[in-house]
This record gives C-alpha cells, sequence and structure tokens, in this order.
C-alpha cells in the first residue's frame, strides 16, 4: 500500500454515545483541500443507519426532556468550557476539511461559543406567563415544552458554526438531537459531540450520522423525527422544506443568497473597499453571507473599482496554515464550477478588472486553488450576477441614483443579507426600512446578528417562519401550551428549614 493509503482513516459516526462505522458500506472521500490529497473516507449512512440514531435518540428524549434547567444549563456550561479551552484544535479541523484560513477558522468557532453561550441563558428563555384570577379563582399560564426528537444538517460552509446554531438551543430546550453534517468535512462534528458527552450530556441526546442525500432524506421521512433545522443552498432548502413539511414535521430551511453593497456617493470609499474585498473573498466566499454584488451608485464606481483592485492586489491566497489571506475552495469540483462562471462573466461581457485563474498560490500546485476574482460592469442579466456562485468573485454593477439601486436589490429573488455604506443617516434609514431582506448592515458588511438575534432572511433565502438562533431558535424547538386551573384552598403543613435547591 501507499503511504497515501496508510494515512486514509474511516470517519463514521456518533450514535448513543460512540462512535461506530454504520453498516451500508458506502463511502465518501475526504480531502484537504490545501493540498489536493485524500485524507479519510467518510461512512455514508443508510437509512437503516439513520434510523439506529433516531431511535438512540428516542430513548434519550423521554429522560432529557425530564431534566431540570440547572441540569441542562450546567452540561451546557461544562460545554461551553471543553469547546473555549479546544477552540485551536477546532479551527486546525476545520481548514484541514474545508481550506479556509486558520484565523477565518478561529472567528467561526468564536460564533458558534456566542451562540452556547446564549443557551447556558436557557432557564431566562423558557420563562412561561402567569395570570392570576382570570375568572374566579381560576389562573392561566404558559409552558414551553420540548419537541422530541429533532434534526440538523448542516453545510460544509461552516462545520463548526452552523451545527452550533442549532445543536446547544435545541439540546438546552429538551430535545434530543440527530445533527448530519457535509459529508465534505464531517470531523468537527464528530469532536463536538464527544466533548457534548464530555460535558456530561447522556447518551443518544446528541447523535451524529454522516452521509448524503440518502441521510438526508431518510432524516425528513423518519415518523421519529419532529423537526429539521437545515442550512445549504435554495433548491436542496426547497426539497426540504417540501419533502419535511409533506411529512407532517416543523421545518426551518435556510438556502442560498445573493448579497448585495449599495455604496452611495456620500460614502467613505476607503471603508467600502475595505469592506468590499473582507466580505467578497473571507473563506474564499464560500458563505452565504458574502458580498458578491456591489452596486454602485454613479460617479463613484471607477475610483471604487481601483481601489478594490489595489487591495486585492496585496492579498496572499494559498495554504490556510501559512498565514494566507484566502484559502482554496473546497473540492476540486467546486474549485472548477467558480472558474466555469468566471469564464462565462468574460463571454457575456463583464470586465475582468482581477482574474484570480491567474493566481500564484502558496501552497501545493494540487490544491483546489481559484483567486480573487473582479468584475466591472455586470449587467443584471449575466449568470455571475443571476446565480449564487459560492466562490470568490464579486461583481460590481452601476447604477445612476439610490432609487435605481434599492429596485435592483428589491427585485433579486434572494433575500439573505444586504448591506448600505453612506454618511446620510436619513438615507440609511430609509434602506433599513424599504429594503427587502432579512438582515441588513449599515457600514457593516456581513451583518451576522449576534447570538441573542436570529439569523435568516427573506424570499427565496428562507423556507419556514422561523429564523436561527436567539429567540427564533427556542420557539422552533419547543411548542407553546397553555394551562388554565382552579384549585381548591390548600393546606400544607410540616417543618423544613432547609435552604431551598433547584435540584
Amino acid at each position: 500500500m501507499t503511504s497515501e493509503a496508510n494515512a486514509v482513516h474511516l470517519i463514521g459516526h456518533f450514535v448513543d454515545g460512540r462512535r461506530i462505522d454504520g453498516t451500508s458500506g458506502r463511502r465518501g472521500d475526504v480531502f484537504d483541500p490545501a493540498t489536493g490529497r485524500r485524507t479519510g473516507q467518510v461512512a455514508l449512512a443508510s437509512a437503516a443507519d439513520v434510523a439506529d440514531a433516531v431511535t438512540a435518540a428516542g430513548r434519550a428524549a423521554r429522560t432529557w426532556r425530564d431534566a431540570s434547567l440547572a441540569k441542562r444549563t450546567a452540561v451546557l456550561f461544562a460545554f461551553r468550557e471543553l469547546v473555549h479551552a479546544r477552540r485551536d484544535r477546532l479551527a486546525e479541523v476545520i481548514t484541514a476539511e474545508h481550506g479556509k484560513v486558520l484565523a477565518d477558522a478561529a472567528g467561526e468557532v468564536q460564533r458558534g461559543l456566542e451562540v452556547i453561550e446564549y443557551a447556558c441563558g436557557i432557564p431566562s428563555a423558557l420563562r412561561g406567563g402567569f395570570s392570576e384570577n382570570v375568572s374566579t379563582e381560576v389562573d392561566s399560564y404558559s409552558l414551553r415544552q420540548p419537541l422530541g426528537v429533532v434534526a440538523v444538517i448542516s453545510p460544509f460552509n461552516f462545520p463548526v458554526m452552523v451545527p452550533l446554531w442549532f445543536v446547544p438551543v435545541a439540546v438546552a430546550c429538551g430535545n434530543a438531537v440527530v445533527l448530519k453534517p457535509s459529508e465534505k468535512d464531517p470531523s468537527a462534528a464528530l469532536l463536538l459531540a464527544e466533548w457534548f458527552a464530555e460535558a456530561g450530556l447522556p447518551d443518544g441526546v446528541l447523535n451524529v450520522v454522516n452521509g448524503d442525500a440518502e441521510a438526508v432524506d431518510a432524516l425528513l421521512d423518519h415518523p421519529g423525527v419532529q423537526a429539521v433545522s437545515f442550512v445549504g443552498s435554495t433548491p436542496v432548502a426547497r426539497h426540504v422544506h417540501q419533502r419535511g413539511t409533506a411529512a407532517g414535521k416543523r421545518v426551518q430551511a435556510l438556502g442560498g443568497a445573493k448579497n448585495h453593497m449599495v455604496v452611495l456617493p456620500d460614502a467613505d470609499l476607503d471603508l467600502a473597499a475595505d469592506a468590499a474585498v473582507n466580505a467578497g473573498f473571507g473563506s474564499a466566499g464560500e458563505r452565504c453571507m458574502a458580498i458578491s454584488a456591489l452596486v454602485a451608485v454613479e460617479p463613484v464606481a471607477d475610483a471604487l473599482v481601483a481601489r478594490i483592485a489595489e487591495r486585492m492586489g496585496r492579498l496572499r491566497t494559498g495554504d490556510g496554515r501559512r498565514g494566507c489571506d484566502m484559502g482554496p475552495l473546497v473540492t476540486a469540483a467546486h474549485a472548477a464550477k467558480v472558474r466555469a462562471y468566471v469564464e462565462a462573466g468574460v463571454a457575456a461581457g463583464a470586465v475582468p478588472v482581477v482574474d484570480g485563474r491567474d493566481v500564484a498560490p502558496d501552497g501545493d500546485p494540487a490544491g483546489f486553488w481559484l483567486g480573487p476574482t473582479l468584475f466591472d460592469r455586470v449587467t443584471p442579466d449575466m449568470s455571475i450576477y443571476t446565480d449564487e456562485i459560492f466562490g470568490p468573485v464579486l461583481g460590481v454593477l452601476r447604477v445612476g441614483s439610490y432609487d435605481e439601486a434599492v429596485d435592483l436589490v428589491n427585485a433579486n429573488p434572494y433575500g439573505n443579507g444586504t448591506a448600505i455604506f453612506t454618511n446620510d443617516g436619513g438615507a440609511a434609514r430609509r434602506y433599513q426600512h424599504e429594503v427587502e431582506a432579512g438582515m441588513v448592515g449599515i457600514n457593516v458588511p456581513i451583518p451576522v446578528p449576534m447570538a441573542y438575534y436570529s439569523f435568516g432572511g427573506w424570499k427565496a433565502s428562507l423556507f419556514g417562519d422561523l429564523h436561527a438562533h436567539g429567540a427564533d431558535g427556542v420557539a422552533f424547538f419547543t411548542r407553546g401550551k397553555v394551562v388554565t386551573s382552579r384549585w381548591l384552598d390548600p393546606r400544607h403543613g410540616g417543618v423544613n428549614l432547609g435552604f431551598p435547591t433547584q435540584t
């Protein structure tokens, strides 16, 4: 056997508190995107493997739902400490399988930690209301109770942050979870599951099944799964929502995006250029919140394009472990797909100010490379505008007025995030009111909400009614119940001088 074959290991599942290989016999390859070398094989779950995980979760849910809030939060606090202490290890795993640079991977872990910290405060988020004497000696009060078994299906671009958007909140609310991470970078999810167990989470409360579409559909169809959280492309999000709701499940499916950044003539162009580069090329553009369409309100386009191109010339593309600014794309197939979009943009007449196909990476030539790419004079009919490319491609569209910019943004079928750069408070306030998107940044290019708010878009960027984490996340993973009660006046006796506790 070759040395490469010896290095390849099997990445299995985590079910009922232990790692298992599964029964399907199917495997998928896992690569280091910066070298192009295969580093592992991931087990692809069958419907039977998924059923085993759901069964384990169902057993665990029956007891975990009755665990006290004190017990649940103790586990969450312990888990938070483990993730915080080992955040560098998580970042290394992200970079090894996804390819984003270490600094970006560390930022992903930090944003996931913020949701864990929010979930640590679940007793406050689950408080109900109480009304005394709604009728004579009749009281009413509200409760929020867990659903049971829930599924989380997460994408390749944030193998730590996106699972942590959902799992800590679901677990804190008293549910058991089956997590299906991307088969492209599965290892981080298994570490999180093991660390949750180390923190005291009972066996079966969090299970991880790796797999492809077969595993996704098995989760959507299984009658033991009560709800599904999904993040991914819009076509798959639509499928997940339709199939899941047809099976009677509660579904939140966060889809794709075409995020616009509008730059008004009064904006600070240096600030805007910095923001465009940061938001356009961070994580090689593989972010659902990446800015891929810059709308320049004339007469600033020429100056703004020049500033962006100058900054792009200083970027270093290469292995994320070498201190580079931007890493490779996640797979060879995805790199080829993005490169084809660049070629289509050139053929359609867009001006390639910076062509990433010419990049000389600081890394193994066999890596999945494409450098940052900047197109000017993009028009709304071009595929580099209409499609979510999910790569380091930024297109500049030129418009003549604020109204034309807003009309362009609102005509787009996506409504995930958007940003406006201006020094005019009135224009900013008008934009946040008029724009049709779920998340808006004012002089902030990537307006991802903090954990105590909720993340989600509008239009074809979201299927379902509730967003991720924050108050919407708690509402999604619980059901409301209202109790109306009348009691005869009770008489209790006995003496106990002990201090009352929550246990």
